[in-house]
């Protein structure tokens, strides 16, 4: 019997008996959503305030992870002329730093644009598929989407905690 207190509608729960590739997406999925969820519904000056000593803002998580999304499937999988991998503090830093066109939405908006195309271009690649990495060596497409999980649920963590502070709202859902 199903335990009454888990939502059966959630990704990773419906995914429970899936493949290896439908556990792996919809564990992405799920901090995907629960990241754009802490951020929507807060006035901007909410989403952009520091409540922390790092750059870390509600806001700026919505920006980093856009380009985070970009940097590992676009630019590694499927790079258009030009591309570069992104690999300094510095380029990480930026990420974070927010400009006066940076409103929840328009973040919130940049970053569903950036899951659609990761999913679109993870989902022409079987998970095996390795491809080079500028730091690493390589980096197989079943190893990126892991540490993209890591990666979101961390940043969900984050944006749960500064949500939290910013006005009592918790909960991943």
């Amino acid at each position: 019997m199903a335990n009454p207190t888990i939502d059966p509608t959630l990704g990773p729960v419906l995914a429970r008996t899936g493949d290896e590739r439908a556990i792996l997406d919809a564990f992405l999925d799920f901090h995907r959503a629960t990241v754009l969820r802490k951020a929507r519904g807060l006035p901007d000056a909410d989403a952009r305030r520091r409540l922390v000593p790092s750059l870390t803002t509600l806001a700026g998580l919505l920006k980093h992870l856009a380009l985070v999304e970009g940097n590992w499937f676009a630019r590694l999988f499927a790079p258009e002329p030009g591309d570069i991998y992104l690999t300094s503090q510095e380029e990480a830093d930026a990420s974070f730093t927010l400009g006066p066109a940076d409103t929840v939405e328009a973040l919130a908006a940049a970053y569903e644009a950036a899951c659609d195309r990761s999913r679109t271009i993870a989902a022409r690649f079987d998970l095996d598929h390795v491809v080079p990495h500028p730091q690493l060596g390589e980096v197989s497409m079943r190893w990126v989407l892991v540490h993209l999980i890591e990666e979101t649920a961390r940043h969900a963590g984050h944006a749960d905690i500064l949500r939290e502070l910013t006005d009592g709202e918790t909960g991943a859902i």
